[in-house]
């Protein structure tokens, strides 16, 4: 069965031209969902669903790539997870993004775009390794604080994860984990996490 995805990131924005799209691409109405969310936001309710609803021979439609994967990570990890299920997924306007007729181009891309997540998992690692021993040799303590409680400690690994991953901004980053600017920087103290450090906008 065929099944679309289409997102947009702010409500001022519209989704006709995706809905059309699929649609046209032969999709039923009632199987298209769509979420209103930043690309980069690791949280799309609706998306996560349908890909719980896929079963085995089943097909993921997109109209463009950039509206289902919010890194190259993320699009990896879900590749994975379609490949181990028999699900199969296609891009509209990129068909070289297409796995529904086993085609060796396609097989060549998304082999890149793991490679590629590889390459920026680590280079995540090594950066949270390069940021932890420059606290450390600071004097800072490294770990769980104590006094937090169980949803101010996830918020903190939340602050801490998209800090390293850096892909987002602190506006961004305060906006997904729903925390204040001084509770972010409070965070990313506790953590042994230099804010100087961040390759990208603050």
């Amino acid at each position: 069965m065929l099944f679309g995805y289409a997102r947009i990131s702010t409500n001022d924005q519209n989704l006709d031209l995706q809905i059309k799209a699929l649609i046209d691409f032969g999709i039923d109405e009632k199987n298209i969902v769509a979420d209103i969310v930043s690309g980069a936001a690791s949280e799309r309710s609706k998306l996560d669903k349908l890909i719980d609803k896929l079963r085995t021979g089943d097909t993921l439609v997109v109209w463009k790539l950039d509206r289902l994967a919010r890194s190259v990570i993320h699009f990896s990890k879900v590749m994975n997870s379609f490949n181990e299920n028999g699900i199969f997924f296609k891009s509209i306007t990129e068909p070289f993004i297409d796995t529904t007729e086993n085609s060796p181009h396609s097989k060549f891309i998304i082999n890149m775009f793991a490679i590629l997540a590889e390459l920026e998992r680590d280079i995540i690692i090594e950066r949270t390794k390069a940021g932890l021993e420059s606290a450390r040799r600071r004097g800072k303590i490294i770990g769980r604080p104590k006094g937090l409680n169980d949803n101010s400690k996830r918020k903190m690994e939340l602050c801490a994860y998209y800090f390293n991953e850096g892909k987002l901004s602190v506006k961004e980053i305060c906006n997904v984990v729903d925390v204040s600017r001084a509770t972010y920087y409070k965070y990313l103290r506790l953590k042994g996490l230099n804010n100087e450090l961040r390759p990208y906008t603050k």
